[in-house]
């Protein structure tokens, strides 16, 4: 509706796609109530230009408690990591912390197990500008020397992938380090997991 282009497609991700981080989605897959969908844009200006990379996860009608328990977990890291964020500070730290809280939640992560298919399995988020993906990097490795300096977009994107449960979760926004060393989302929306239904 405002000129955006959409290269690269997006995904719309249910149930058991919804626990395999990227997976696109199958435009054969019903939209069915209680399940977890995992919806994520990433436009640029038509002709090229600079990206934005958004991710909300959903329910129509209600959702399963394990699904909202995840849900919470995410929201509950999303919101920490973000609170406490710092100019010129590495990325990686946030990583790290991002990979402690899940695991004192009781899911595995990326950083005690690098080959791990469920529980919190790829990085924090990352670096947004001609490319949907370039630095700042987030991965927690020590040789990562990547700081969040004034001027730097990024995501933050934590989830958590369930496939043999049928679930996924992710929130994702993009951050702008503002010259006053604030972090600002720039496009917030709000982050319910049900949507409503007529009758459910």
């Amino acid at each position: 509706m405002r000129g955006a282009d959409n290269p690269h497609g997006c995904i719309f991700a249910i149930g058991r796609d919804a626990g395999v981080p990227h997976s696109s989605g199958s435009d054969d897959d019903p939209v069915a109530v209680g399940k977890s969908i995992i919806f994520d844009i990433y436009p640029t200006e038509v002709g090229g230009g600079y990206y934005f990379d958004f991710t909300r996860t959903w329910c129509l009608g209600y959702a399963p408690d394990d699904v909202q328990a995840a849900h919470q977990d995410v929201h509950d890291v999303y919101n920490s990591v973000l609170k406490a964020m710092k100019t010129d500070t590495p990325f990686r730290d946030y990583q790290i912390m991002a990979c402690e809280m899940f695991a004192e939640r009781g899911h595995a992560t990326i950083m005690s197990d690098n080959n791990t298919t469920e529980g919190y399995v790829h990085s924090l988020g990352h670096g947004l500008g001609l490319d949907v993906h370039e630095a700042p990097n987030s991965v927690h490795l020590e040789s990562n020397q990547d700081r969040l300096r004034p001027g730097s977009v990024f995501t933050i994107e934590p989830g958590l992938y369930y496939p043999e449960r049928n679930y996924g979760v992710r929130i994702e926004d993009t951050i702008w380090v503002r010259p006053d060393g604030k972090m600002e989302i720039l496009a917030d929306y709000p982050k319910d997991l049900v949507l409503k239904m007529p009758g459910i």
